[in-house]
């Protein structure tokens, strides 16, 4: 009897560099793919936000777009609902012969209990699960630490990272034939499908990028190949207006467009026939640091999430709603504050920069709990990751894995990446009209 097996795709919409893919398409006779628009993602969290709202709404749209087309492509039928898995699982496999699933492997409490709740419902299949950890640069068998021994201190992490783990190479994905295709009625939903107006692009955004794998390697060979960016980013990663300061592909690697490996394969590759210099390093060097905090969530697990962080500290945070609205409104009284809360509202985007001086002036100034603010951000920012956006919320709120505890000066920030008030004005000066 033939071998059917599904990929359940996840934080991982990318065809290329896929274990989940690789693994199903090597081990079965047919391979098909399914999707979740989960409603769970489109509710209110109890910070009064919506979880996943409009911007990062359409990215995803336009991400499993693409991941649509480009499995057709390979002969694979992408099947979509906008329902809970655990409710349409029982009744997909009926009839299929579904011998294997394959998923990346999270860990968080919420995916976690998604998985197991699917588990069950389908347990009288008899299917072999796959799991597989495939969001990192250094895969956790190969790094030089067991989880529980991960060093809180980022440096720590690198340096020994950097010396005794390698990083994999890409895995390539092979075409199946045009009899793998099966019939599928599915579709994806429309923006309002999942509770959205559709809206128009700010013409002052630094982000004016769709989601998907073919939109992230195409921002590889622009920012990488074509203007050569890349050699001058550690100079311009502090910048705060137009699309070539940073990268941007923190978008496209939080939901799984493109792997960290490929990112990384492909600076290597820039260094032998461009240029090596303290700019391509940096850029490895930023996705160590996200490797970092899903190390420190894996290790830490819900403390990721509660309000004394990982290390259990005991402030006196404040829960104040006018405090809260002024930030979120840019109604504060430091403008470079002002400034990067409008764009975060009507972008999704905010630079580096301007997330570490809002968050600052959030947890430290006003004294609010920290946990607002992230939640505010997972709903907002387009390149939203759990591990990053609560790692840094933790850190810059002195409650993580910053051994300095520090506190920004706005003003004196505002003054050495703003100093001719083109960005506060950018965004301020529109609060006129």
């Amino acid at each position: 009897m033939s071998k059917t097996g599904l990929v359940w795709f996840r934080n991982d919409l990318r065809c290329q560099d896929n274990t989940s893919l690789h693994k199903a398409i090597a081990e079965n006779d047919k391979v098909i793919g399914i999707y979740f628009f989960d409603p769970r993602h489109f509710e209110t969290t109890a910070f009064g936000f919506k979880k996943t709202d409009k911007y990062r709404a359409r990215f995803l749209l336009e991400s499993v777009t693409q991941l649509k087309q480009n499995l057709e492509a390979l002969n694979i039928s992408l099947f979509i609902y906008q329902q809970y898995p655990e409710d349409v699982m029982p009744q997909f496999f009926e009839g299929r012969n579904v011998s294997n699933v394959y998923i990346q492997k999270e860990w968080t409490t919420e995916e976690s209990g998604i998985s197991e709740a699917v588990k069950n419902s389908i347990d009288r299949y008899g299917v072999t699960w796959h799991e597989d950890f495939d969001q990192f640069l250094f895969h956790p068998d190969d790094i030089p630490f067991d989880i529980q021994n991960i060093p809180q201190v980022f440096t720590n992490f690198r340096k020994k990272c950097e010396k005794y783990a390698s990083v994999r190479q890409p895995i390539r994905i092979q075409k199946l034939s045009e009899e793998n295709r099966i019939e599928n009625t599915t579709v994806i939903p429309l923006l309002k499908d999942l509770g959205f107006e559709r809206f128009g692009d700010d013409h002052r955004s630094a982000f004016s990028f769709s989601g998907g794998e073919d939109e992230a390697l195409k921002r590889i060979t622009s920012y990488f190949w074509e203007t050569k960016k890349l050699s001058f980013y550690k100079k311009t990663r502090n910048g705060l207006l137009g699309i070539d300061y940073s990268s941007k592909l923190s978008a496209w690697l939080a939901n799984g467009s493109i792997s960290a490996r490929t990112v990384y394969h492909e600076v290597k590759k820039y260094e032998e026939q461009i240029i090596k210099n303290d700019s391509t390093y940096w850029l490895i060097f930023e996705l160590i640091w996200r490797d970092f905090f899903k190390y420190i969530s894996m290790k830490h697990g819900n403390d990721l999430f509660k309000i004394g962080g990982i290390l259990n500290r005991n402030y006196d945070w404040k829960d104040d709603p006018k405090l809260v609205n002024q930030w979120i409104h840019g109604e504060t009284s430091e403008p470079f504050v002002n400034a990067n809360m409008l764009e975060i509202k009507y972008t999704g985007w905010m630079s580096n920069r301007g997330r570490q001086n809002v968050a600052s002036y959030f947890a430290k100034e006003l004294q609010l709990d920290w946990r607002i603010g992230a939640s505010y951000f997972e709903s907002l920012l387009i390149d939203y990751d759990v591990h990053s956006n609560y790692g840094n919320w933790q850190y810059v709120a002195g409650v993580g894995n910053d051994p300095r505890d520090r506190k920004f000066n706005i003003r004196l920030q505002a003054e050495r990446y703003d100093s001719q008030y083109k960005y506060q004005n950018l965004w301020l000066q529109s609060k006129l009209f």
